[in-house]
This record gives C-alpha cells, structure tokens and sequence, in this order.
C-alpha cells in the first residue's frame, strides 16, 4: 500500500522515450546544411539538457556562430520535421515504461516535465495508449528557462497541486531522470529525485537519492519508501 509517495513528474526523452538518439540524428541532419558539426560525444557531454532551443544557443555560443533568433526558429521547424519522420519510423518506447506508467497512475497523480516540444510528446503517448494517464505535461517553451532551471519542474508540481486540488508535498512526490541537468532542476524544485540510466552511467547522475536501469526495473514500492526517508542535502 502506498502511503508516502504523493505523485511523480517523468522526464520524458530518454526516460519514457528512446528518443535521444533520434533526436541527435535531426540536430546532425539539420546543422550538416549549416556547415556545423554536432558529435555524438558534443552532444551527450554538453548539450542532452537543453531544449532545442537552449541547444542551438549553447551550441552557437560555443562555436561563435551567429544565430538571431530567425534563425534558431527556422531550425527548430527543421529540426522537428526530421524528428516527427523519425519517429514514425521507429518504436520508441523503453521497454516497461507503459506498465510501469499505468500502474503509477493508478495510485498517485502523474505528469510529465521535458525540454521536448508538446506535440512529440503527445504524439507518442497518445501512439502508445497512455495519453490521459497524465494529469499535466510541461513542454518547450512553457517556462521561461529550461532544464536545468527548476522551472520545468516547478510548474509540472504547482500544476498537480492545482488539478488535484490537494497541498502536495514536494519532498512527497518523485521526478524521475535520465541527466545531471534534469535531476539538477527537479532538486532544485524541491522534488525527490530517481535517475535512469538510460542515457548516462550511473555515476553520472550526480545527485539521484535512487538509481535504477530504467522504469522496468522500478517499483511503487521502492519510491514510497524513498519518500518516507528524510532527504539529504
């Protein structure tokens, strides 16, 4: 029986999706017409964090390319054409991640905090059967700063307090990562924290009080006692 774990915010590429590969793949498709280079290592070691257009700035500015803001939004529009081909074209879903999901949102509220664009991810839940499990999702371009600024995350829990209409305890409710930026914003809004590692080795997740290989392997129970722990700084 559950009796400490409140609700749980996801990460959504690289946690429930494998998509973070495809996602390379349409930076490096786009950017090759630019004459700009992004490495598989660049882009793992640097730039996984960002929303696309967090990326496309960092990477600029690392690079001393101009990039206006025409510019970053026209490749946004290509970048997301690819990618909306690419998944079409391939499964995406990390093995586990629907059982796990229903089984979550039959006991607690769940929601949905990424740096991806609202349409991918709708696409994909809905694809997969899973789409009104979700009580709230924070997109791209629903905060004013991305991942690793708490703000995804902070907005994702406000938004749960909102829709479930219950004073929700932070310290009570699990974000579920797969990057040190993720795990970064979701314990900078006060919100346990579980890496996956999916993307990362797990002596790369940082500050995750709980790694595990990834949502098939995670249980209810295992979160609930997490939160019925007192966290450490």
């Amino acid at each position: 029986m559950i009796s400490s774990l409140q609700a749980i915010v996801f990460d959504f590429d690289g946690v429930i999706a494998d998509s973070e590969p495809l996602h390379l793949r349409a930076f490096q498709q786009v950017l090759a017409e630019e004459q700009i280079e992004l490495s598989a290592a660049d882009y793992f070691a640097s730039y996984l964090g960002y929303d696309d257009v967090g990326l496309l700035r960092a990477l600029a500015s690392d690079r001393k390319v101009a990039m206006d803001e025409t510019r970053v939004a026209d490749l946004v529009a290509r970048k997301g054409t690819r990618l909306q081909q690419m998944l079409h074209d391939d499964h995406v879903l990390f093995p586990g991640a629907v059982d796990f999901i229903c089984t979550a949102a039959a006991e607690v509220p769940i929601a949905i905090a990424s740096g991806a664009l609202r349409p991918e991810i709708v696409s994909i839940i809905e694809t997969a059967g899973i789409g009104t499990l979700f009580r709230t999702i924070v997109a791209s371009g629903d905060t004013p700063h991305s991942k690793p600024s708490p703000a995804p995350y902070r907005l994702a829990f406000e938004q749960l307090c909102s829709i479930t209409g219950r004073e929700l305890d932070p310290h009570r409710c699990v974000a579920i990562e797969d990057s040190r930026w993720g795990i970064e914003s979701a314990r900078g809004a006060g919100l346990r924290c579980v890496g996956v590692t999916n993307s990362y080795p797990a002596d790369q997740l940082g500050q995750a009080e709980l790694v595990v290989s990834g949502l098939n392997t995670l249980t209810l129970a295992a979160l609930d006692e997490l939160c019925a722990t007192v966290r450490h700084a």
